[in-house]
């Protein structure tokens, strides 16, 4: 454990803290359910941290929380509030268990809250944050999956007059992809990759052939402009 605040710790600290977070029970293919691994999100948190100061003492949202891997990470690294949303009941289940369970007694006073819904949904929530994280679905399953996060984390949620950041782990072969939609279609003011990771994709489906995969992956930061959105103006933008 540690002092709230205290968000220099090192990363492999971090990281084996994280490894107590328990992983989907039956992981649901349409939903592209793949556990976020304590490494990967170790690094993504430390990152947005380290080089930004986006998570001690923000608001911080979890776009498709799953089993509570980011949001908890960005509580113990001192967010002021952090609040994780996904759509399927059984993740947050589980998520509400690990917070109980494993962090309840060394996580900074900020509240964790979890709720369920659609991310294409999200600004119906109207939520406010400084900073989103997110492992969105790589789109395998259903195409476009994962700039429908993007798109909802820059047009339904509000940040701060002075703007907010986003942070999204993509595959590196999309790179060119999501630059260009966050910026042209999204509205983002710089969409700058932070970091480059390899993700250890475990043998997760029965349709797997191989125990896991290595995939090449890059953390992105959107920075996005600040004011509140409006829902209309959210609405006709990601019908775009």
């Amino acid at each position: 454990s540690f002092s709230p605040g205290s968000w220099t710790m090192k990363v492999k600290h971090l990281e084996a803290m994280l490894s107590d977070v328990a992983p989907f029970a039956k992981p649901k293919v349409m939903l592209e359910q793949y556990p976020t691994s304590a490494h990967i999100a170790s690094h993504i948190l430390f990152t947005a941290q380290e080089q930004f100061q986006d998570i001690a003492n923000r608001t911080v949202v979890d776009l498709g929380t799953g089993t509570g891997m980011l949001a908890i990470g960005a509580s113990l690294m001192g967010a002021a509030h952090v609040v994780g949303v996904d759509i399927d009941d059984d993740a947050l289940a589980i998520a509400a268990e690990n917070v109980e369970e494993n962090f309840e007694d060394v996580r900074p006073d900020g509240p964790l809250d979890l709720l369920r819904c659609d991310v294409r949904d999200v600004s119906r929530l109207r939520l406010h944050a400084d900073t989103v994280l997110m492992n969105p679905p790589f789109g395998t399953k259903r195409a476009g999956a994962d700039m429908e996060f993007v798109r909802s984390a820059l047009l339904g949620i509000s940040f701060p007059p002075r703007g907010g950041a986003v942070y999204s782990l993509h595959k590196t072969s999309t790179r060119k992809h999501v630059g260009e939609v966050a910026q042209r279609d999204l509205g983002a003011l710089r969409a700058d990759v932070v970091a480059e990771l390899r993700y250890d994709l475990p043998k997760t489906y029965r349709f797997h052939k191989k125990e896991s995969v290595d995939v090449s992956v890059d953390v992105w930061r959107f920075v996005v402009k600040g004011g509140a959105r409006d829902d209309e103006d959210a609405t006709e933008s990601a019908g775009t």
